[in-house]
C-alpha cells in the first residue's frame, strides 16, 4: 500500500470518506511531494509519457468526455484506486474537466450527485466544472 497525498497538500480534495485525490492543471508546474501513483488525464489529445501509471480519457476542453462509458471507466478505477493509491485527475487548467471528475468521484463516495459539485467547489476550486452541461453531467452520474 502506497502513502495517501498529504491532506493539506495545494489540490488535494478530501472526500468524505477520508480518501484523497489530487487534481491539478497540466499547464502549470508539477507540485513538490510525492508523483502520483495513478493519473486520470482529460484532455483533447494524448499526453505525453508520464514515469508513473496514467490513463488518457479524451475529453475536449470545456465540453464532455467523448465517450461516457470510457469515461464512466475511468473514473470508477480512480475513484477505486484512492483506496490504496496516490490518484491525480488533471486537465490542462485544473478547473472545468477536472472538477467535473472530481465532483463525480465525490459521487462515487456517497454525496448526492445534485450536492457533488458544491462540495468541490467548497473543497477544491470555487469554479469546478464550469460549464452547465458539466454540472448537469455530474447531476446524472452515478
Amino acid at each position: 500500500m502506497t502513502a495517501a497525498w498529504e491532506p493539506t497538500a495545494a489540490g488535494v480534495l478530501r472526500l468524505p470518506s477520508g480518501r484523497l485525490v489530487r487534481g491539478r492543471g497540466l499547464r502549470r508546474p508539477l507540485p513538490a511531494g510525492p508523483l502520483p501513483d495513478f493519473a486520470l488525464y482529460l484532455l483533447s489529445r494524448e499526453p505525453p509519457p508520464v514515469p508513473w501509471e496514467a490513463r488518457w480519457l479524451r475529453w475536449p476542453d470545456f465540453r464532455l468526455p467523448a465517450d461516457r462509458t470510457a469515461a464512466d471507466e475511468a473514473l470508477r478505477e480512480a475513484w477505486k484506486r484512492t483506496a490504496t493509491q496516490r490518484v491525480e485527475i488533471a486537465c490542462n487548467g485544473g478547473r472545468g474537466r477536472t472538477g467535473t471528475a472530481l465532483a463525480c468521484l465525490a459521487v462515487l463516495d456517497g454525496v448526492p450527485a445534485t450536492e457533488a459539485v458544491a462540495y468541490v467547489r467548497r473543497h477544491y476550486t470555487p469554479h469546478a466544472a464550469e460549464t452547465p452541461w458539466q454540472r448537469r453531467y455530474v447531476t446524472r452520474f452515478r
